[in-house]
């Protein structure tokens, strides 16, 4: 089998350096060579490519459309290089993927899957963060975070893993105190579990086409929180199926309705720059096991066998 020709690996530092920082300057400092050099080694890489990398701004350099494409394969191949070193050296540091996500979803979904998940990336240590009010992560405190929200509010969203249909979910004793509830217009005589001003509540009713405005009296600080208050007996909260489904098939949760909508999504936000080849694999796995759990397919087959 042939190997193909690489090009100039010195040339394609340079030119990962200067693209991710945005100047020859800062990447000569980073590289510890002259600001000349830099610009030496990415000409070199542009003739042996036959395409121009780089447009050249009186305040530095962005990269081309070839170039943004370029960058996007080298730059991961460059962390999978330090990786795969940094796997096989003695003494080295423990590999940790840093992962801050919603509390709910920390909780209730992914902790209970940590240790199979070791199991499939043997050698790697995993620190779970929950934490319900971030909005990015920094490559540092985290490596990669997973939120709950709406569409386009979250910068550094790389995927939205799922958009699950939310529904109102109580206890058994509850219902049985207060309950039936012949309709959802009757939430407005029953205890609501809030996590906010009463916006997610009012945002499920008028999603399902139901003119009722309601607003707390108390508020919790996460999903987590408000479900274990529902558990309890405590009144109704807006839940959906990654963070109840074992509830229901134990019977600890019920639905006192059958609506139910999307409403936002569970979406996975990266830090700017290349990424690991921890966090890069740990991508792939999150959105194949939530999509063989919650899929249409995986919940008619989990129908089919009860």
């Amino acid at each position: 089998m042939s190997i193909q020709r690489l090009p100039p690996l010195n040339a394609v530092r340079a030119f990962e350096a200067a693209a991710r920082l945005g100047s020859y300057v800062a990447a000569s400092k980073v590289l510890h060579v002259t600001q000349p050099a830099i610009g030496r080694h990415v000409k070199l890489l542009e003739d042996w490519l036959g395409v121009q990398l780089f447009e050249r701004t009186p305040r530095g350099v962005s990269l081309t459309p070839a170039g943004q494409r370029y960058y996007a394969k080298i730059s991961t191949a460059l962390q999978q290089i330090a990786d795969a070193g940094h796997e096989l050296a003695p003494g080295g540091t423990a590999r940790w993927l840093k992962i801050m996500v919603v509390p709910a979803f920390a909780k209730r979904w992914l902790m209970p899957r940590l240790e199979s998940l070791r199991q499939l990336r043997p050698g790697l240590k995993v620190a779970v963060e929950p934490n319900p009010t971030f909005t990015e992560v920094d490559g540092k405190t985290a490596d990669l975070g997973i939120v709950y929200g709406l569409p386009g509010i979250y910068p550094q969203c790389r995927t939205t893993l799922i958009r699950p249909a939310v529904f109102p979910v109580c206890s058994p004793s509850y219902l049985a105190e207060y309950g039936p509830l012949a309709s959802a217009q009757d939430l407005a005589r029953h205890e609501l579990i809030h996590v906010d001003d009463g916006e997610w509540w009012n945002l499920w009713l008028s999603t399902i086409g139901l003119d009722l405005r309601v607003s707390p009296d108390v508020l919790y600080v996460s999903n987590d929180h408000a479900l274990s208050m529902a558990e309890s007996g405590h009144g109704i909260a807006l839940a959906n199926q990654v963070l109840v489904k074992h509830q229901l098939a134990a019977g600890t949760l019920v639905r006192p309705l059958p609506e139910e909508v999307p409403l936002e999504s569970y979406q996975l936000l990266l830090p700017t720059g290349a990424i690991g080849a921890d966090v890069a694999w740990f991508e792939e796995w999150i959105r194949a096991a939530l999509q063989e759990e919650f899929s249409p397919r995986a919940a008619h087959m989990t129908d089919s066998t009860e």
